[in-house]
């Protein structure tokens, strides 16, 4: 057994499995607050750590991301300790790319309902030389893709002519940087952007939102 935060009713509905980006764990703050703005009685979320920040976690030393082979195994274990009938793989930016990667596999062979991904890192910030994101293109899995727009890892401008596979619904995030930040002087705050991402997900996997 992996060890993970749960929120929400374990007999919910909806399950969204919550995978965290390259420098926080599943205890960071972004994916604290979006998991209480969704768990209840309709959705659990359940976050996890990949091997290399569960042994920062033990001992305190920052380690770099583990190599994608063994991402994608631990994100393959995840689906299978934690499957459900209704069951939508999730991410935060290198979290997000990694689910990408195995999401069709997941789709076709244990009939996934869907992908979340919190800001995709198309490319590495002022290296857009360094492109990925190609999975994006071709991915089978009805996908939802929340993006800042103004994100360093991939604007709104840079990927308007990007040919999206016609599975991913795209929604940009009013000034929002890599973690939905939006500039004082767009007139919203963090939480605003962390509510309509929170709003854009319940209907995805099919919860109607609920105030917040």
């Amino acid at each position: 057994m992996h060890e993970v935060i749960r929120e929400g009713a374990v007999d919910a509905p909806v399950r969204i499995l919550l995978a965290h980006g390259a420098g926080a764990g599943m205890d960071h703050v972004f994916l604290a607050e979006l998991s209480r703005l969704l768990a209840g009685p309709d959705i659990e979320v359940v976050r996890f750590n990949f091997p290399y920040m569960s042994k920062r976690a033990l001992d305190g030393k920052r380690r770099p991301p583990d190599r994608q082979p063994v991402l994608l195994a631990h994100w393959r274990e995840m689906v299978r300790e934690f499957a459900h009938h209704r069951l939508f793989l999730a991410g935060k930016s290198m979290g997000g790319r990694m689910a990408a990667e195995i999401s069709d596999e997941i789709y076709c062979e244990m009939n996934a309902a869907g992908l979340l991904i919190l800001g995709y890192p198309f490319h590495p910030p002022a290296r857009p030389d360094r492109w990925r994101g190609e999975v994006l293109k071709q991915i089978k899995t009805p996908t939802l893709l929340l993006q800042g727009e103004r994100d360093t890892f991939g604007s709104r401008v840079e990927l308007a002519d990007f040919p999206f596979s016609s599975a991913v619904s795209v929604h940009w995030l009013t000034d929002g940087d890599h973690g939905f930040k939006p500039r004082k002087s767009s007139g919203l705050c963090e939480q605003d952007n962390l509510q309509q991402a929170a709003s854009r997900i319940r209907q995805f996997v099919g919860v109607v939102p609920v105030p917040v």
